[in-house]
Order: C-alpha cells, then structure tokens, then sequence
C-alpha cells in the first residue's frame, strides 16, 4: 500500500476514533438525554464503530 494511503487511513482512523470517545463522553456524561436522543447518538456510535473497525481491517491488510 501506497505511504499516502496508509496516512490517509490513520489519520481516518484517528479522527472516527475521536468522534467516537467524544459521543461516548456526551452520552455517558448526560442525565437528561430523550429517548430520541440516545437511540440517534446509538445509531451514530454504531456507524462510527463500523467505519473504525473496516479501516483496522484495512490498515493489517
């Protein structure tokens, strides 16, 4: 794999990871969250897993 890519996959890889450990935080941290709310930031956490986890694959490829 090309050095560029392997750099564009980290640096992908640092970013969803950080969106991640920040709704986590938001989600964790709040007490007065609707229903909506924690069903719409679980479908976001659930995408944002999915893209770290296919980039991981990517990156021991």
């Amino acid at each position: 794999m090309a050095l560029s890519s392997e750099k564009n996959i980290e640096k992908a890889l640092e970013y969803y990871t950080f969106k991640s450990k920040k709704l986590r935080a938001f989600i964790n941290e709040n007490n007065s969250l609707t229903v909506e709310q924690i069903i719409d930031s679980g479908k976001e956490l659930e995408i944002l897993e999915y893209k770290i986890t296919a980039l991981e694959v990517v990156e021991e490829n």
